[in-house]
């Protein structure tokens, strides 16, 4: 490096820094070394220099100058350097992971109701197109539908507590009315709430009065507490001090009466019933009536016998059980706590989940009837503050994105007390391929936290897509974020990104990402039109670049774009059409967001829509792709939208996994 001693050199601290238009580096003897990256201004001695493809030092000795070629250049001195403010320059974006899709590959049906809650209210299912709806919890294992009484067990001081009357048939209605299907939960425990307080005191479990001090008590009903003493339950406490005893003709008795009100499942009424609620809990959650541990044999009795119930009076409603809420109920009884155990031991060895499915095919084998429907499990992350209406810190977010992976990855570890892989989903379709063909697979409790927040809808929205992708039949998220709240945008993604009931495909295809944690990629057609639905989640701090090969689908023209993201937590934004290839395309994807593309499907080129061809795409044409497939003429309208056309043609050829045909 050239240097002049006349020069007046300002010593700087020992530093380094990175701007988006220059690189400083400190050298020795108070030196600083200057690359020029992108447009400034600099000024050496009285000369001044502009832009970087134009940069020239005036300083007589160094001829050359900055001359913008590939070639060395002259090293210089700077005495001075100003900076003018240009305004606020976007950092550029990132190089993102490789996504790919295959149009004819993992094709397999969505089942709309991965798209379910629990509890949600009228305006959040109307704004989702809410498909299924839970009336499920603690307390729905002991609701009186006779009386309209809840018990809350532990959830608050075992309390027999007033609803409004007529309670469940407002919740059916209400369903009824955003034309969400329901799930009741049916009681198998055997206790329901005796009597219908006027209001306080209210009965419960635990009266101070009668079972002495406790180490707490309602603050509103001071009689009653919470059960223990010293930190030690108290026992022989009276169940009747708060509830009857019932059969499975409480159970029949009240599905009557639904059906009276609202038909049969078949028909336009109660569809689903929950088999009870974490039974693996009851002795914690409902302890005052129930303070035995279950068994193995207990949970199948029961469900044999209310099971039957439920389908002696409803033949088409559907059953979801055993309900159990984590990680050790799908192993192990509550008598054997979160180990193997004596209960194990003694039926052969096996988890309860697989032992639960076999006896529920034993039964249906013996009986000619199937009273369990869908194989229902609950999950919650089990990392430490994921689980949360808060936020939490960076790690706590972090860790939120990456543990959705225990939905579905084998080589994921639990980061939490679990400590292994949980891989639930693939676990749960393994139970039932070799205890129960045909049983179908819900979540019906699971939540990542943080609705309420940008990171939180980003769990969601990967949560979804994970279900759809891995062939889940049913879910219903706990504790459903509020109208406004980002987690309800999660699911308008999927169910109403337009506002005008537009929503995510139908048919899932194969699409994946070179790195998942960074860039989540999901895709589906849409059966309505033939359309690539494709979902894009960033979940980095950083702007992407991501290429999106596509095979196996002919694209025309451009593709509608959709996003929600922090820019704008209101609403989801419709942005300008991006140009799609044959191959695929590029995309930008924002810090932490969710962008919906949506692909028309352009004429296809291998095998003519208008097969026969006479320049019409109708009837005919599809009669001859079904004497390819070896069927009969169908001419059937398959989208029902009153015109047999070249749609038809393309779910026919979903339908077949046959999009080939058509490319």
């Amino acid at each position: 490096m050239a240097k002049y001693a006349d020069q007046d050199l300002i010593p700087l601290p020992h530093f380094s820094i990175q701007t988006g238009g220059c690189r400083f580096r400190r050298l020795a003897m108070g030196w600083l070394s200057l690359t020029v990256i992108l447009l400034l201004t600099i000024t050496i001695g009285s000369q001044t220099a502009l832009a970087v493809d134009d940069l020239i030092a005036y300083d007589d000795t160094l001829t050359s100058g900055l001359n913008n070629t590939a070639d060395a250049q002259p090293a210089f001195d700077i005495d001075e350097m100003r900076f003018t403010d240009s305004g606020e320059v976007s950092a550029s974006p990132g190089s993102g992971p490789d996504l790919s899709i295959d149009a004819a590959n993992d094709v397999h049906p969505i089942s709309p109701y991965i798209y379910g809650m629990n509890f949600a209210s009228a305006d959040v299912a109307a704004a989702v197109r809410l498909p299924v709806r839970r009336w499920g919890g603690n307390s729905t294992s002991r609701f009186n539908w006779q009386i309209d009484v809840h018990n809350t067990g532990s959830d608050w001081y075992f309390e027999n507590i007033p609803d409004a009357p007529g309670s469940i048939y407002n919740t059916v209605n209400q369903d009824q009315s955003t034309a969400s299907k329901t799930i009741l939960t049916m009681p198998l425990m055997g206790w329901t709430p005796k009597a219908r307080p006027s209001g306080h005191p209210y009965d419960c479990g635990f009266k101070v009065s009668v079972y002495g001090r406790q180490d707490s008590v309602d603050p509103w009903d001071t009689d009653c507490g919470n059960g223990e003493q010293g930190g030690a339950p108290v026992m022989g406490n009276d169940p009747q001090d708060t509830s009857q005893a019932i059969t499975p003709v409480f159970v029949s008795n009240w599905i009557d009466d639904l059906t009276s009100h609202f038909d049969t499942a078949s028909t336009g009424g109660v569809m689903f019933y929950n088999l009870d609620n974490e039974p693996m809990l009851w002795n914690s959650t409902h302890r005052d009536v129930h303070p035995a541990a279950a068994t193995y044999d207990e949970i199948r009795d029961r469900t044999y016998a209310y099971g039957a119930a439920i389908k002696a009076e409803d033949a088409g409603a559907m059953t979801l059980g055993p309900v159990t809420w984590g990680w050790c109920a799908y192993f192990h009884s509550a008598a054997d706590g979160c180990a193997a155990g004596s209960d194990q031991a003694a039926h052969g060895g096996m988890d309860f989940s697989a032992w639960y499915l076999a006896s529920m095919r034993d039964y249906e084998q013996t009986h000619g009837v199937r009273i369990l429907d869908y194989f229902d499990l609950h999950i919650y992350p089990q990392v430490g503050g994921v689980f949360s209406e808060n936020l939490g810190d960076a790690g706590v977010q972090a860790a939120r994105l990456r543990s959705t992976r225990q939905l579905w990855d084998p080589s994921y570890v639990h980061e939490g007390w679990i400590n292994q892989p949980v891989y639930l989903i693939p676990r749960m379709k393994a139970w039932v391929a070799d205890n129960y063909p045909g049983t179908k697979l819900a979540i019906t409790e699971y939540n990542w936290g943080a609705l309420g927040y940008m990171n939180g809808a980003l769990a969601q929205a990967d949560i979804l897509g994970i279900f759809g992708r891995e062939g889940l039949d049913l879910a219903t998220l706990w504790a459903p974020p509020d109208i406004a709240d980002p987690g309800t945008f999660a699911f308008r993604m999927y169910r109403n990104y337009d506002g005008a009931g537009s929503g995510f495909g139908e048919t899932s295809i194969l699409a994946d990402s070179d790195d998942q944690e960074a860039v989540a990629i999901y895709a589906a057609i849409r059966t309505s039109d033939g359309a690539l639905t494709v979902m894009l989640i960033n979940k980095t701090g950083d702007q992407l670049i991501c290429p999106v090969a596509l095979s196996n689908f002919q694209p025309a023209g451009q593709a509608a774009l959709y996003r929600y993201s922090a820019a704008d937590l209101t609403a989801i934004a419709q942005l300008s059409n991006l140009t799609i290839e044959e191959d695929g395309f590029t995309t930008e994807l924002p810090a932490t967001s969710i962008t919906l593309a949506v692909i028309p499907p352009g004429v296809q080129t291998g095998c003519p829509a208008d097969m026969e061809p006479d320049g019409d795409v109708d009837a005919d044409d599809l009669d001859i792709l079904a004497a390819g497939f070896g069927l009969p003429a169908v001419s059937a309208d398959i989208d029902e939208d009153g015109d047999i056309d070249g749609v038809d043609l393309y779910q026919m050829a979903v339908d077949f996994n046959r999009t080939d045909c058509l490319q």
